[in-house]
């Protein structure tokens, strides 16, 4: 198995990207169109791990550098529902940084989780997001621009990944995007819901 070699990312959010989707498309014909629906479980207490649930499988990763203005992001666990008691307590919510709910069962639906451990918890909250992803390569970076509906709340996101800093920032660079915000998933869905303040 090859190494997977961790991206470094440079994230936005707006209502509306403009003149940056129009250099977007000259520079780069669009390679894929995905749509997913996902649920994203958010801690009041903790802004470093990002909990994304998709389909039955659940992906958390961690916040592990922040570089140049860009983040990376690292896999900090993966797992799939019915999931055991013992994992959600011993893997789950250390992740979260709050108070453990009482378990009841050994095993746990993907509803049963959502239902009895995380929507009952005052500092949790599980939040709906549907996306639409148009796939781009900008100066070799994978580059996409997405249509989003976050509980319902429609907002778009502009993303540029590599390995390689100084490709994003060039890319960055030519999509005009140099005085936007680097703001991740975790950030921008704690805004939306109010459970962060916006920037000033």
């Amino acid at each position: 198995m090859s190494e997977i070699i961790p991206r470094y990312e440079f994230r936005t959010f707006a209502q509306n990207f403009g003149m940056v989707e129009t250099k977007m498309r000259k520079l780069s014909p669009c390679a894929m169109i995905r749509e997913s629906a996902e649920v994203y479980i958010v801690s009041a207490a903790n802004n470093h791990n990002n909990t994304k649930i998709r389909d039955i499988k659940m992906d958390i990763k961690e916040l592990a550098e922040e570089k140049q203005g860009l983040e990376r992001w690292n896999p900090r666990m993966k797992g799939e529902f019915p999931m055991a008691a013992d994992v959600i307590r011993n893997d789950v919510f250390p992740v979260f940084a709050v108070a453990e709910p009482d378990f009841k069962r050994e095993t746990y639906s993907l509803d049963q989780y959502l239902n009895e451990l995380i929507l009952p918890h005052p500092e949790l909250s599980a939040v709906s997001v549907f996306k639409r992803r148009f796939a781009f390569t900008i100066n070799s970076c994978i580059t996409e621009i997405a249509q989003l509906l976050i509980n319902g709340a429609a907002i778009q996101t502009v993303a540029v990944e590599l390995e390689d800093i100084d490709a994003i920032l060039k890319a960055r660079e030519l999509l005009g995007l140099t005085e936007y915000e680097n703001v991740n998933y975790l950030l921008a869905i704690k805004r939306i819901i109010g459970m962060a303040p916006l920037s000033v």
